[in-house]
């Protein structure tokens, strides 16, 4: 099984920018993902990468705000957050789905169909 790693959060004033990391242990699976998920709240998907298609996509309320990208010779995805809101306040998580789905074009958004999750990190704006 791939395993996930998080890292870049931390906290940022309004209208500020921060990088999320996911290094993947061996290779990046098809489907990667990043969610967030508040205290008391549904874990909502963010942005969806098929490593393969190149093909993005992103919850309306992060659209033009943020980007989800990869660096394949490092395992990693990003997620890079522009002109941040407070309401973008939560712990984000990588996902993927395993084993991984080569003749897949597009990714789910639903939170269940992925089985490979990191630890999070948390994004604080104020």
């Amino acid at each position: 099984h791939v395993q996930l790693v998080e890292s870049g959060g931390g906290s940022v004033q309004a209208g500020g920018s921060l990088r999320l990391s996911c290094g993947a242990s061996g290779y990046l699976h098809t489907c990667v993902a990043w969610f967030r998920q508040a205290p008391g709240k549904m874990r909502e998907a963010v942005a969806t990468l098929n490593t393969n298609s190149g093909r993005t996509d992103y919850a309306n309320s992060v659209k033009g705000r943020f980007t989800i990208s990869q660096d394949t010779a490092k395992n990693t995805v990003y997620l890079q957050m522009n002109t941040l809101k407070p309401e973008d306040t939560d712990m984000y998580y990588c996902a993927a789905i395993a084993p991984t789905r080569p003749g897949w074009t597009e990714c789910p958004l639903q939170q269940a169909a992925y089985n490979t999750w990191g630890q999070g990190t948390q994004v604080t704006v104020s």
